[in-house]
């Protein structure tokens, strides 16, 4: 790396002859090579520091300058650097390098270097320095990018952009290997090293007439300055060329002297440098002054000037003069504010003071200045009371406050605000730096103090946790803590301890506190808290003592004044009651006393029933803890003992005086603590009586009462002796009058017979409905409803007749839809071979094969091979193998984890077709609700999935493909989907179409030729308008605006049809599509929740319309929305109609105005913007939409309550690669060991071959066209019953749902014949033998009914054995499998098995839904296959057409002599036809007709020197063509007129013949029909 050396060191230049020795030419040489590499490497050390300056970056080192550069990424920034405008870092290719580091060099580096050379001719740099882009990028000339640098370099310097570049010629040092490196690279460019020393000629010589005026001034003022006098140097100084800024004439001498001794500066600094450099080579510039330098110069005179001027008015002491003072360009000093002259001044002038000079220099200037407008601007934040703008200022670097922490600027402001409010109180306009930083160092003194005070609460805390009294003491003793009212002794220590534990543990147990340590105001609390218990300790003491001991002295006359000077409330003691207190306090004592045996001498408080004091009468000790051999004084009154005697005594007192009391004595009673309470109950008392006067009669007429009550119980007696006789007189009373009512009654009813069987019915048919209500609607139906209803679990013969017509209409629907496609795929590659053919693509023979190959699909040739196999059709030995493919395919279809992987793990080409073949085909394209309801399971999981793992933004959804969208789209518009579709937009669609006169073009160019035209033919003659114009051109034509505005008008109608068919028909969008849509917004809003809901509606829309509906208004015909008759089309018109209503709904859709391109359709912005709220609210409807649970009344009961089980129909070569996908894929799709589809995948084992899986001896061996029959084979489609693996059957393990299946069925079968309130009470009692009868007969008549069931709809053989068990056997095993059912958590014996009753009774209620829906399925499967035989009826129908079209081609073909035959049959030409002669051209006539357009190493004018022989060969459509240069044959190759017509259908303009030969396709086929079809 080089190094600078010292400027003060002069060192030779490298190669330079220090001493006496002599050298030879060929070392002198030598020398001078070496010489040239290191003023080169100067020369990138001088460009990598300047480029480094202006970038602020640094380079590569200067060895590896020139590599770094060859990305332009650094030429680029430059460019940036100088002509922002010009280059912006977008711009920049591979701005961080990182392509380049990772993978070179790249075409489009380029870009970088071509931004650069445009931004350097932007700001005039001379042209004749730029390099060539291959200079730069392919290293060709790299010096000369480094001179075009050094160039830029002066050019900017001048204009007052960039700093001078540097000088550092013999002031670096390199290494002797880099500069031989470098010297060796010089010398594979092979050029001539630019003379850098020129550059500042060459430049003045290129400028522009104002830079050459300006290069003229610059040297009439060096010329001026050499002569020396000031007033002639002062005229060129205001010359204007010399764009020189405040220039002052009264500073002309001291412009002179400072620009002569610069010049004369510059002058001796490039004589040294100028010593070995001839006078040709030196740069007029290295001894003059620049414009640049000058205006340098001419800056630091007035500055000066002005410096001296601001310190002479600070000494005046005038605010204003000082501010205008300030304020001069000149002066060269930030930004000052005219509010704050006054402190300007007053600082100023103290600064000045302080100086020795009594003189401020510059520099001190602009750092008192910078200082002090910052303390101006915070001030004024201050005064505004603004305190974002406070602490901005205070952060800010120009105000220079010592101790500053940011963490606390926040503080500082507001402290700063209160000082400001209390110094503008004293009259005080501004803070003056120093306050401000007196009040920052208080501030810091308060966060200190606060920080110990921190650590001194820590400290607190920590004593606390670990229990230490003495350390607690000490810590709150601390003086940085502040704890107030602290007492020193050390016998409170533990109690402090003990109130701040308590208040510690209160705090971590409260779960709303944020903080579990205690803080200074709950410590000051709690010491507060023991300090109170310490003084109620005290007093307790003294009452106790004085008491007890004035007792035991016998004191009577003592108790009272003892009393009053201890007890809280004086007024609680009553001097009338001295001698009832002694008394009762003596008594109480006396009695405490008789029961003590032993007697101690402590005494014991309980505070607040938590802290425990002691105090020994003897010893005077007090002690917050239990002492060692503490025995209790028991016999003294205790504090609490002593209160409560005290309040007895008096509340007594009060109450026995109370009736008697004066006024005064009552007041006295109330000053009491009890005495309100008593004065109350009193008042009560008094009031009740006077109030209860008229009651007091009532008491007197008790006497009364009560002789009449003796006469009543003598009378009873009376009866009781009698008892008989009177029951004897009763019952023949009450008998007569109950045969009364009877008969009366009875000749009632009979009077109103048919009223009474209504009545009756009526209330059969409520109960009934109650009944049913109770059942659907109460969460625990009782077993007597579920009774009534159990006979609806039963399967009918219709219901088993309608299983089967399901099962076959959904057969022929899925077989009808299979061979759809495939008819609608042959049909497509028909219409493209009949278009071939039109254009001579292919030959005739090609279009009669797949002719008859169509026709036999058409007949049912290739689908009777492919008719239903059942899985019994095969062979034996495979039925195993099959058995476990229907379980397989099982999991698969009720699991939709598995293919949701499965379907992100293939490549999106596979995953579609995988859709189409297999996954549409498991679901039998969701032929019934509960193939519908398992598939869009599936939709929704690999589209959660998809979102979850895919999805980076919210705009992927739209701008993206997501297989799952395109998956959905694809199922919908399918046969389920495509009568909707019809539904919705055929009739607007037709009716678009068969408007005839309605014409929709917004295209202002279409517009514009159509009315020329129209002109023309008007007019027969030529029109004079230009007839290619651009959009703008034609909309200055007001005829085209009025067509443009009829056209908008009727567009607006249009879609205005459009869109209300599709917004009054969202019941007919389909509900799978919905549901969709419905996951898509939610699984979106989930992942980015920040998503607005106009994101989300647009998501919405861009599958509900632009995926689903937008195709179908553009190309009805291709989507079978309107019925086409064979060989009808749309004309482009109507195309053109379609299309643009479909483009104005899809801006509307997606909330898009018309812009750029589309600006002349501005005036439609309106109508999108009223469209989208429309569509807005259609999205936000068609969300809305239930849980397929809801929808389809799906749960995990529904397979085993269907009859039938779901059968898929799946050709053989599905199977296969169904199968070969899940091994290829099985880690990815069951990770896990255990999971039962790794354990199918097993069973199965390798994927077998369609040979092997239909066993030995389905295919002879020996046959020849093996392949063929196996591919037809592999074709076949077979019928999959599908069953779960662990359905219940004989000998199987029961889990805990097929064991709750089978009890359910048990528990049917016992309710239909024996009753009971609850399901305990039936299996506890024992069945009679009538209903073990009728059990039996009703169990013969489901074996006859099941006889003629259908084999694929029986119920299992161990459910068949259950069923013929008697019904004492049937309840003992419903008891076993309720104790099982009860150990695993399905039901409980504690509500009496209500939860299997609830399941029976969903089931019940699931039953009528089913035969409901079957009902609903078989109307839809039969318009479903009505529909698709007629699509079917359509293929016939173009079939037909093409066949009528290919026989007229057969006819036309013999009817016409053609030149050669066509091979009908395949068996060869007719014999004698003649064959077409050869054609010779030569290359120059082939290149003429454009036929060849050249040949690679051959010049033109040899052309003529190449031959090309054309033969038709005995095959169709081949020709060999030979080549021939200068008559002798070179090579030979074979054409298939098919490949030629095929590269023309798919676009191929141009190929190649022998590997060199480039030729015209299109002009060669058209030679190749002339020439040999006679076209």
């Amino acid at each position: 790396m080089p190094h600078e050396e010292l400027p003060s060191l002069q060192r030779p230049r490298y190669g330079s002859i220090v001493d006496d020795e002599r050298l030879s030419a060929e070392e002198m040489d030598e020398r001078r090579r070496q010489n040239i590499a290191y003023e080169y490497l100067c020369h990138l050390e001088e460009a990598k520091r300047w480029m480094e300056v202006c970038l602020v970056e640094e380079l590569p080192p200067t060895t590896e300058l020139e590599e770094g550069l060859r990305n332009g990424v650094y030429l680029a920034k430059l460019a940036k650097f100088f002509a922002p405008k010009m280059v912006s870092e977008k711009k920049i290719y591979d701005v961080e390098q990182t392509r380049y580091k990772k993978s070179g060099l790249h075409f489009r580096h380029t870009d970088n270097t071509v931004q650069w050379l445009r931004a350097m001719e932007s700001i005039g740099l001379p042209k004749i320095f730029y390099p060539e882009t291959t200079d730069v990028y392919d290293r060709k000339n790299i010096p000369r990018m480094i001179y075009c640098i050094h160039a830029l370099s002066l050019y900017l310097f001048k204009l007052g952009i960039a700093p001078q570049i540097q000088d550092l010629l013999g002031k670096v040092d390199f290494t002797e290997e880099e500069i031989s490196n470098m010297r060796k690279e010089l010398e594979k460019y092979g050029i001539q090293m630019p003379s850098f020393s020129k550059i500042g000629g060459i430049l003045a010589n290129e400028l522009s007439v104002d830079e050459a005026a300006l290069h003229a001034a610059v040297i009439a003022i060096n010329e001026a300055i050499e002569k020396g006098m000031a007033e002639q140097t002062i005229i060129t100084l205001r010359n204007p060329n010399a764009v020189l800024t405040l220039v002052n004439e009264n500073l002309a001498q001291e412009y002179q002297k400072e620009l002569w001794e610069a010049k004369k500066g510059k002058e001796e600094n490039a004589r040294l440098k100028n010593n070995c450099i001839s006078e040709e080579e030196r740069d007029a510039y290295e001894e003059l002054l620049t414009q640049a330098e000058i205006q340098g110069t001419i800056n630091k005179v007035n500055r000066l000037a002005a410096v001296d001027h601001i310190n002479a008015v600070v000494r005046e002491g005038n605010p204003e003069n000082t501010l205008l003072a300030l304020k001069k360009p000149e002066a060269q000093l930030p930004a000052v504010y005219p509010f704050a002259a006054a402190m300007y001044q007053t600082e100023l002038f103290n600064l000045q003071k302080q100086n020795s000079m009594n003189y401020l220099v510059h520099e001190e200037l602009l750092i008192a200045v910078e200082m002090l407008s910052a303390v101006a601007l915070l001030n004024q934040a201050l005064e505004s009371n603004d305190l974002v703008s406070v602490q901005n200022q205070l952060r800010s670097p120009k105000i220079g406050f010592n101790d500053l922490d940011e963490t606390h600027v926040e503080r500082y402001a507001n402290e700063l605000l209160s000082i400001k409010l209390e110094t503008l109180s004293q009259g005080q306009e501004s803070l003056s730096w120093n306050e401000i930083q007196n009040c920052i160092d208080m501030v810091n003194i308060q966060i200190q103090e606060e920080n110990e005070r921190i650590v001194a609460v820590g400290y607190i805390n920590e004593a606390i946790d670990e229990g230490n009294p003495v350390k607690t003491l000490e810590g709150l003793m601390l003086p940085t803590a502040k704890i107030k009212d602290v007492d020193p002794d050390p016998e409170y220590a533990q109690h402090y301890q003990d109130v701040l534990y308590d208040a510690k543990s209160q705090k971590l147990v409260d779960a709303a506190s944020a903080s579990k340590i205690l803080w200074l105001d709950e410590i000051q609390h709690a010491v507060y808290e023991a300090n109170t218990h310490r003084d109620k300790a005290r007093q307790c003491v003294t009452l106790v003592i004085d008491v007890n001991q004035c007792l035991e002295k016998e004191n009577t006359s003592d108790i009272l004044s003892v009393l009053k000077s201890s007890v809280c409330n004086t007024n609680d003691i009553l001097p009338e009651c001295a001698d009832r207190y002694y008394d009762a306090l003596a008594k109480k004592k006396e009695q405490k006393s008789a029961s003590v045996s032993t007697e101690g001498s402590w005494l014991k408080f309980t505070l607040q029933e938590k802290y425990d004091h002691y105090y020994n009468v003897d010893s005077k000790e007090t002690s917050w803890v239990t002492p060692e051999s503490c025995l209790l004084k028991e016999s003294w009154l205790m504090g609490k003992e002593i209160e409560e005697i005290i309040k007895e005594v008096t509340a007594d007192y009060i109450r026995e005086k109370m009736w008697s009391a004066s006024e005064d004595l009552l007041l006295r009673f109330e000053a009491t603590s009890s005495g309100p309470l008593l004065r109350k109950e009193y008042e009560a008392r008094k009031s009740f009586l006077y109030e209860q006067e008229e009651h007091v009669v009532k008491l007197q007429a008790f006497w009364k009462g009560h002789k009449q009550r003796t006469a009543y119980i003598d009378r009873r007696q009376t009866f009781i002796d009698h008892i008989p006789t009177i029951v004897k007189i009763q019952s023949w009373f009450r008998m007569i009058t109950a045969r009364k009512n009877y008969l009366s009654r009875l000749q009632y009813f009979r009077d109103h017979k048919n009223e009474i069987v209504k009545i009756q019915s009526l209330l059969r048919a409520n109960k009934a409905r109650d009944d049913y209500k109770t059942l659907v609607g109460s969460e625990n139906p009782p077993l007597t409803v579920i009774r009534k209803f159990v006979h609806l679990l039963d399967q009918s013969d219709l219901d088993f007749q309608e299983e089967l017509e399901v099962a076959r209409l959904r057969g022929e629907v899925v077989t009808k839809i299979r061979g759809n496609q495939q008819l609608e795929k042959d049909l497509n590659l028909m219409d493209i071979k009949i278009g071939l053919l039109v254009k001579n693509r292919i030959t005739l023979e090609d279009v009669i094969s797949h002719r008859t190959k169509l026709n036999k699909k058409k007949g049912g040739e290739i689908l009777n091979n492919t008719d239903n196999q059942g899985i019994k059709s095969l062979s034996k030995e495979r039925r195993k193998t099959l058995e476990t493919y229907q379980q397989l395919f099982y999991l698969l279809q009720t699991n939709p984890l598995y293919l949701a992987k499965l379907i992100f793990q293939m490549p999106q080409n596979k995953s579609t077709k995988f859709m189409d073949t297999v996954i549409f085909t498991l679901y039998n394209y969701a032929s019934n609700q509960r193939e519908e309801y398992l598939l869009l399971k599936l939709f929704k999981t690999a589209l959660e999935e998809e979102i979850k793992s895919k999805v980076d933004q919210v705009q992927d959804i739209i701008t993206g493909n997501p297989t799952v969208i395109k998956m959905v789209v694809s199922f919908n518009r399918g046969a389920r989907g495509q009568n909707t579709l019809r539904q919705l937009l055929a009739p607007v669609v037709r009716e678009i179409i068969d408007d005839k006169s309605l014409v929709i073009n917004t295209s202002p160019v279409d517009v514009y030729k159509a009315w020329v035209n129209q002109l023309e033919t008007q007019t027969g003659e030529a029109s004079n308008l230009p007839y290619d114009v651009t959009t703008e051109q034609a909309l200055t034509y007001p005829e085209v605006k009025n067509k443009l505005e009829a056209s908008n008008e009727n567009l607006r109608r249009v879609t205005d049809k459009v869109l209300n068919s599709i917004i009054s028909s969202l019941d007919l969008l389909p509900y799978g599509l919905r549901y969709i849509a419905k996951v898509l917004k939610n699984s979106i809003h989930e992942k980015f929740p920040d998503a607005t809901e106009d994101e989300l509606f647009k998501i919405v829309g861009n599958l509900l319309y632009y995926r689903y509906m937008n195709p179908a208004i553009v190309a009805p015909d291709g989507f079978d929305i309107i019925d086409m008759t064979g060989g009808g089309q749309i004309n482009s018109d109507q195309r053109r109609n379609l299309g643009s209503v479909a483009k104005v709904l899809q801006h509307a859709a997606s909330n898009k105005l018309f812009e750029g391109e589309n600006e002349h359709l501005s005036s439609m912005n309106n109508y999108l913007s009223e469209t989208y709220q429309k569509f807005r609210k259609y999205f936000k409807e068609a969300c809305d939409v239930p849980e397929p649970e809801e929808k389809f009344n799906m749960d995990k009961y529904t397979d085993v309550v269907t009859v039938s089980k779901p059968v898929i129909y799946i050709s053989i070569e599905e199977i296969i690669s169904t199968h070969s996908l899940l091994l290829e894929h099985q880690d990815a799709i069951a990770p896990e060991k255990p999971d039962l589809l790794n354990e199918l995948l097993e069973l199965l084992g390798e994927v077998p071959h369609v040979e092997s899986f239909l066993g030995e001896g389905a295919i002879d061996p020996n046959d020849p066209n093996k392949a063929n029959t196996l591919n037809q084979l592999s074709k076949t489609e077979i019928s999959l019953s599908l069953t779960s693996k662990y359905d219940l059957r004989d000998g199987e393990a029961i889990d805990g749902q097929s064991l709750m299946i089978k009890t359910k069925k048990l528990i049917i079968d016992v309710i239909r014949n024996q009753p009971g309130n609850t399901l305990t009470e039936i299996l506890e009692t024992p069945a009679t033998t009538q209903q073990e009868t009728d059990h039996a007969t009703d169990m013969e008549s489901r074996a006859i009914k099941d006889s003629k069931t259908p084999e694929e709809m029986k119920h299992s053989q161990s459910m068949v054995e259950d069923a013929q068990l008697p019904l004492e056997q049937k309840k003992r095993r419903i008891q076993r499998n309720l104790r099982t059912l009860e150990q695993s958590g399905h039901v409980s014996s504690n509500n009496k098995y209500q939860d299997i009753l609830n399941e029976i009774a969903k089931d019940i209620r699931n039953q009528r839904i089913y035969r409901n829906l079957r009902k609903a399925e078989l109307v839809k499967l039969q318009q479903t296959l009505e529909a698709l035989n007629e699509k079917a009826a359509f293929y016939e129908e173009q079939i037909n057409y093409y066949d009528t079209y290919i026989k007229t081609c057969l006819d036309n073909l013999k009817i016409k002599n053609c030149r050669r035959s066509i091979k009908l049959d395949g068996k060869g030409e007719p014999k004698g036809a003649r064959r077409a002669k050869p054609v010779k051209y030569t290359a120059a006539k082939l290149h003429e007709k454009g036929v060849l357009l050249g040949i690679d190493d051959l010049q033109t004018n040899q052309f003529k020197n190449v031959t090309f022989d054309i033969i038709s060969t005995e095959d169709v459509g081949i020709f060999d063509v030979k080549s021939k240069f200068l008559g002798v044959e070179m090579e030979k190759v074979q054409l298939n007129i098919q490949d030629l017509l095929e590269m023309q259908y798919e676009g191929v303009a141009v190929m190649k013949m022998f590997d060199k030969v480039k030729v015209n396709v299109n002009l060669l086929i058209y030679l190749l029909n002339k020439k040999f079809y006679g076209k």
